[in-house]
């Protein structure tokens, strides 16, 4: 096929609009995905001096600071965006926009983590920090509904490691289950601060079960991921990327020809073999240099491999503020960089479907939904079969599935 046949018969081969397929989003921070016009507006509000005022030049301005290649200097962009986040109705504001920032980017289902400790600096308690974000969140779903949308968010509280408040908010989540709160998390600066310094508040947490995820193989390694699993009963890793260092490639020679095999070693080999879902965050992990070991780039993330070798792996944007990014330009990267197809992208969104925190019927009727919407996209391009014509993709605005990539 000549070049000009191939852009021909491209431009009649539909493009399935990632932004449009529903998605899940389970590891996205509330202070993580403020608008950079609400940030200068909250700010002057409140005699807040900020790098810049302008809104482009702000949004580039946390995007370049967050990528330092270290968590704690990724960490100190939010003493902005928290600062303003002090008062019930700046938290009202924000949590209603991060929804109808999710909807706007084809999220169907969210759980948003936030540390209630973190905003209390106005008089705020931390029931009523819980309840503000709970009004903001319920406002935000009312007006995707009413635009004829559709989406459900859960809080994730989340205590900070560095502080001694663990069981207080861990009691604090319990006390909200029944008002929007859906699990627990553990988030800070993660080297030198183990989830056993916090082994009370995940004892209160199962004996009232109650779910919990703990960030861990981030910015610490295999020891924190394994304290997460066995002091902090972690139904879910929050990032988790790092699990992939206690995985072994041995190449030999053999025939003339060089032969891997791939070892697991017992940690990785217990997270695999239990499904226990990971919340990688592919844009941020390079930014914190979560995965150095693996190199600086997103194809040398270890995320494809760990979904060969049959992790449950889920896709999520961290903080979408800081990195710049969009649950959509992450899916939009992976199947740029590993050339995923709809199969492959449905299957990430159902992984992340089944370890939310929703009860089973809730899930299995979100899973439906989802199922149901990418079989419509896939009905669409089942008749283009010719992988030759599959050329030019740009990751941020749709992508086009091979003959491998398409149940009939």
């Amino acid at each position: 096929m000549t070049n000009s046949t191939s852009e021909q018969a491209a431009q009649s081969i539909p493009v399935v609009d990632l932004k449009s397929l529903p998605k899940v989003s389970l590891h996205d921070h509330l202070d993580g995905g403020l608008r950079p016009e609400t940030i200068i507006e909250l700010a002057a509000a409140n005699s807040h001096v900020l790098p810049t005022t302008d809104p482009e030049e702000l949004r580039s301005w946390f995007v370049e600071q967050a990528s330092s290649g270290s968590l704690v200097s990724y960490l100190e962009t939010f003493e902005h965006t928290v600062a303003l986040m002090q008062t019930h109705s700046a938290l009202v504001r924000v949590a209603r926009e991060f929804v109808e920032d999710l909807a706007e980017d084809g999220v169907v289902y969210g759980e948003v983590r936030w540390a209630p400790e973190q905003h209390l600096r106005a008089g705020l308690s931390l029931d009523e920090a819980v309840e503000a974000v709970q009004l903001g969140l319920e406002e935000g779903m009312d007006a995707v509904d009413g635009a004829g949308g559709y989406i459900e968010v859960g809080q994730i509280v989340t205590a900070m490691r560095h502080a001694d408040r663990g069981a207080e908010i861990a009691q604090l989540a319990v006390r909200h289950r029944d008002n929007g709160v859906v699990g627990f998390d553990i988030a800070g600066a993660e080297e030198g601060f183990l989830p056993s310094r916090f082994a009370e508040a995940f004892t209160y947490l199962a004996e009232n079960n109650f779910p919990a995820t703990v960030h861990a193989g981030e910015g610490a390694g295999l020891d924190s991921i394994q304290d997460a699993l066995v002091h902090g009963r972690a139904l879910r890793l929050g990032h988790g990327v790092r699990i992939a260092e206690d995985i072994h490639l041995d190449v030999q020679e053999e025939d003339g020809h060089d032969v891997g095999t791939v070892t697991l070693g017992d940690l990785a080999q217990w997270v695999r073999d239990r499904q226990i879902p990971l919340e990688l965050c592919p844009s941020s992990n390079l930014q914190t240099g979560a995965i150095a070991a693996f190199g600086t780039t997103i194809a040398e993330h270890p995320i494809d491999l760990l979904h060969q070798l049959g992790f449950n792996i889920t896709v999520n944007t961290d903080n979408r503020l800081m990195s710049g990014t969009t649950l959509t330009q992450e899916f939009g990267l992976l199947v740029e960089t590993f050339g995923y197809g709809l199969d492959t992208v449905l299957e990430l969104t159902l992984n992340a479907v089944h370890a939310t925190f929703l009860p089973i019927e809730a899930r299995e009727h979100l899973a439906d939904f989802i199922i149901e919407h990418f079989e419509d996209a896939m009905d669409e391009m089942e008749d283009f079969e010719d992988s030759d014509d599959f050329e030019g993709f740009d990751g941020s605005e749709g992508f086009e599935a091979d003959d491998d990539e398409i149940d009939d």
